[in-house]
């Protein structure tokens, strides 16, 4: 399995899931076809932990028996993904020859989970020699080493005592050894026809330059370890081996790979969208399939795009007249409300810091309206930072990183602040419940937090689960009264036009062949959204195929199962109730639909 992708695959989500017994129930069982049945669930997850470092380390696991991994990153060479392709298949084939009589109901769903899921991971490297089919490009503005290993590094690599801190160092050898390895695939794909477009590598180029320009005693990647090493009180002297690996083995390997990329970038077919790619458009279905756990075809998902933008639009239009906002169309007028210089913090450091801080107070006024829909409220701390200015050209607008298990690393919000003017006032209270509470934070913390689901579970990931509930938490918030004004109100309907409109952008450059340019446009005509943001999210949907559709897709899934439920249940309906599924983990649109039936279904008697 690809240990690069494990963490966030649906692999991740399933592969124990039948673990839910106390130790000494567990020994009692083990011999039962259940018990036997999570013993395999055990030696997968087990795998995967020892042949993937960065995953031990995210989970807070690196420690121990699995010290030794904090001082390793994954192989990412050919090599490193046809031996995860190996280890895929070995373990589907045990899972597939495990006899099923004899499984409790449960059992046996936990089983067809895993085995969709280890079939998912085996698509991309076996059809089409890649790592996946949603990150087709091994180098690009948002992918590669040089991109995710300083983030790594100074977010999810702790550093408390010098072991931790010499693993730092060896980690940062490591990491020239895995540009390298980049550079190496790149090459290669490039020979298939696999090349980013010319506009992303232009991102990409830029950052890697960027990374470069900083003298090596500067560099984040020096300074994190210091400054963290020195915060801990741990002695020695940590800035002359960082800068002298950073200049004399991270820099030239980074030398090598942007001499590739510049070389590349006259080699690029014309053409934002996989089309153009060889096995084009079996690499967007298989992208779409995976992105949405659901067998629309990208032209059904279009149509939904379309429809979607025509509803929101109108409920927009009501809000906007509401407020004397009547002239020129709804995205013509949500622009003239994005450049309103009540709606901007300044552009300056200063600004920066009172944005996030309002964000802060979002998010502790949510805390307090949380019970009155959910049973249970988490409390694990979220922070909120900007996105680091070396990437923050590439990088999405806004993004979630879970907290470690073990407690070692709080759970991050990161919000790109580039440019101040692409977050008016009223649009920001949306984003801080999709990307923290009740949205990702909440739903992750409930999962982390459940005593119903094993370790991995609590980690799992499916994107239209997890964004899909994001998407929703948006629409709860407004039920909870979380908007304090009508254009607040309309900032979180923007965020629902502004993923509709993903719909019809994502499958139009996949599958209709259209340029960054009409994308870009389309995006800004219908949200109101500023050119700049627009087209840096239309380049994302560029090189990520499918992944901008599981959001609405998700969302209908999670409003789907709750009208159901409350049309089955009426007046017994209760909103806590519902939610209570969060506990169960992450997990696959259709069976999350069956888990919330199924659960109504009990309470029906």
């Amino acid at each position: 399995m690809d240990r690069r992708n494990f963490i966030g695959s649906a692999t991740a989500a399933a592969v124990i899931a039948g673990l839910r017994a106390a130790p000494g129930a567990a020994q009692a069982l083990a011999s039962s076809p259940d018990g036997r049945l999570n013993a395999l669930f055990d030696r997968i997850f087990d795998d995967s932990i020892d042949r993937s470092p960065e995953f031990a380390t995210s989970l807070g696991f690196d420690k121990g028996a699995r010290a030794a991994a904090k001082s390793k990153l994954s192989d990412a060479s050919d090599k490193g993904r046809q031996e995860d392709l190996a280890a895929t298949k070995r373990w589907l084939g045990e899972l597939e020859r495990f006899p099923t009589a004899g499984l409790t109901a449960p059992a046996a769903l936990n089983r067809e989970i895993v085995l969709y899921s280890l079939r998912q991971q085996t698509i991309a490297p076996e059809r089409f020699g890649l790592d996946s089919v949603i990150r087709p490009y091994r180098i690009f503005q948002q992918g590669g080493a040089y991109y995710s290993v300083p983030d790594f590094l100074n977010d999810a690599h702790v550093i408390a005592t010098k072991a931790d801190a010499d693993a730092y160092l060896a980690r940062l050898g490591a990491f020239a050894t895995v540009l390298d390895q980049d550079t190496v695939v790149q090459r290669d794909q490039a020979t298939r026809g696999i090349i980013a477009p010319d506009f992303a590598l232009d991102l990409t180029l830029g950052q890697m330059q960027r990374l470069r320009a900083t003298p090596a005693a500067e560099s984040n990647l020096v300074r994190s370890l210091v400054t963290r090493a020195a915060a801990r009180g741990i002695a020695g002297d940590w800035a002359t081996p960082a800068a002298q690996i950073v200049e004399t083995r991270v820099y030239p390997a980074l030398d090598r790979q942007i001499a590739l990329v510049k070389e590349l970038r006259g080699k690029i077919k014309p053409g934002a969208g996989v089309w153009r790619l060889p096995q084009g458009e079996a690499i967007y279905a298989a992208a779409l399939a995976q992105a949405t756990t659901t067998n629309y075809t990208p032209d059904e998902v279009h149509r939904m795009g379309l429809e979607q933008v025509a509803s929101i639009t109108a409920e927009l239009d009501t809000i906007l007249r509401s407020q004397g906002m009547k002239q020129g169309s709804v995205g013509e007028r949500l622009t003239v409300l994005n450049k309103s210089p009540d709606q901007l913090f300044p552009d300056t450091a200063a600004g920066r810091v009172a944005l996030i801080a309002s964000l802060n107070d979002g998010i502790k006024r949510m805390y307090a309206k949380l019970p009155q829909a959910f049973a249970s409220v988490p409390s694990a701390p979220l922070e909120i930072r900007a996105v680091p200015v070396e990437i923050q050209d590439g990088a999405s607008n806004g993004y979630y990183k879970r907290a470690a298990l073990d407690g070692s690393r709080p759970a991050i919000y990161f919000i790109n602040l580039k440019d101040v003017g692409d977050w008016p006032k009223y649009s920001l209270p949306s984003l801080t419940h999709h990307e923290g509470v009740p949205g990702h934070h909440l739903q992750i913390s409930i999962a982390q937090g459940s005593r119903d689901i094993p370790t991995l579970r609590k980690v799992g990931f499916f994107g239209a689960y997890t964004e899909g509930w994001a998407l929703y938490a948006e629409q709860l918030a407004d039920e909870l009264g979380a908007y304090l004004s009508p254009l607040e109100r309309a900032g979180y309907l923007q965020s629902f036009l502004f993923r509709a409109a993903r719909l019809v952008i994502d499958t139009g450059i996949h599958t209709k062949q259209w340029s960054r340019e009409k994308a870009t446009q389309y995006l800004v005509d219908t949200t109101g959204f500023a050119q700049a943001r627009s087209q840096r999210e239309v380049e994302r949907y560029c090189t990520q195929p499918g992944q901008a559709c599981s959001y609405k897709v998700g969302h209908m899934a999670w409003t789907r199962a709750r009208a159901k439920a409350q049309a089955a249940l009426g007046s017994r309906f209760d909103l806590k109730w519902f939610h209570e599924v969060l506990k169960d983990g992450a997990m696959p649109l259709t069976v999350m639909e069956e888990v919330v039936e199924r659960r109504t279904k009990v309470l029906l008697g």
